[in-house]
């Protein structure tokens, strides 16, 4: 009997929610695992560097990394996982665009390093000590990976073959990938594995968008009641669907919320921040400073906002102090 198909999993700069959406397959997992044999994954077992150098080059069918680069570490396993394997699959919005860590690009490390340990409400710290990459004591030697200056997307570091976005992607969209590997007919390099379709062609609300939008003000969910039966930009609310990919069956509009775009942009969006700032902007019924910049007040955070999940693979892509 042949050898099952090699996968292997990794994690890097995020927040574990793609390691969730591997056991969100439930039942489906057996078929995985009846498929395919996990080679590599650190989070769920006691795997090491050492098991993946053991490989040959390109004997890893695929490996799905998850996360953004911004440490030494990070850099070096996924260019030892895209030595050893023939597909590399970004794995969610996180190592697609960056996703949430990236928005670490809107400081300089220095400031984020002094927070953390000095400036942050929990942090006793009299002396001022941080962790350094290199520390000898005695006989005792550590090295710890060191922290980048900028939160790179996994394209940045290594060549990437497929993208499956979302925060995290659908286990709907993990099946279908690995069905696509077991195949053996691969896309063209380069394919996101989702519908290239903005999610208001599946929003549940998409017949009650006006033709003709007109912002008087802008609200935050957290602050007033959203209508669960009228599209949620309309009501205005920022909704980033329109410049949003689908395929996550639009579960945050199914659960009364906005959409935050972490599907990321479809194919004929260079930018997806910038996409839906203009869209909405132009619509701003304000005509005066005075009167759009009262409006403007209702999106306090606007990277956070528009970029939330793409600020590194975005034209913006960090802060730059002059």
């Amino acid at each position: 009997m042949p050898d099952k198909p090699k996968i292997a999993m990794y994690w890097c700069a995020s927040c574990g929610g793609c390691e969730e959406s591997v056991v969100d397959l439930a039942e489906d997992i057996l078929f995985v695992l009846d498929n395919v044999d996990i080679i590599f994954w650190p989070v769920a077992l006691d795997f090491k560097k050492s098991d993946v150098e053991k490989y040959k080059d390109v004997e890893i069918v695929a490996s799905l990394i998850n996360g953004a680069i911004r440490s030494t570490e990070q850099e070096e396993m996924v260019r030892l996982l895209r030595k050893k394997s023939k597909v590399i699959i970004a794995y969610g919005a996180c190592a697609q665009l960056g996703g949430i860590p990236a928005l670490a690009n809107e400081f300089q490390k220095e400031e984020i390093l002094r927070y953390v340990y000095e400036e942050a409400p929990s942090a006793v710290n009299p002396d001022k000590k941080r962790p350094q990459a290199q520390f000898k004591d005695d006989d005792r030697e550590t090295e710890l990976p060191e922290l980048w200056d900028t939160v790179r997307t996994l394209e940045q570091v290594i060549d990437v073959d497929y993208y499956l976005p979302g925060c995290p992607p659908s286990s709907k969209l993990l099946k279908e990938a690995v069905l696509v590997l077991l195949s053996g007919i691969l896309p063209s390099k380069g394919t996101v594995l989702a519908p290239d379709l903005a999610l208001c062609e599946e929003c549940p609300r998409k017949d009650t968008k006006p033709t003709d939008l007109s912002f008087t003000e802008f609200k935050r969910p957290n602050m007033h009641n959203i209508d669960p039966e009228k599209c949620i930009l309309s009501q205005g609310f920022i909704c980033i669907g329109p410049a949003t990919r689908s395929g996550c069956g639009a579960m945050c509009i199914e659960g009364n919320m906005p959409c935050t775009g972490c599907y990321g942009p479809t194919s004929r969006v260079k930018d997806q921040g910038a996409k839906i700032l203009s869209s909405i902007t132009s619509n701003i019924s304000g005509k005066t400073e005075k009167e759009i910049d009262a409006i403007l007040e209702g999106i306090p955070d606007p990277v956070g906002t528009f970029y939330r999940y793409g600020m590194a693979g975005s034209l913006l892509r960090k802060k730059v102090d002059f």
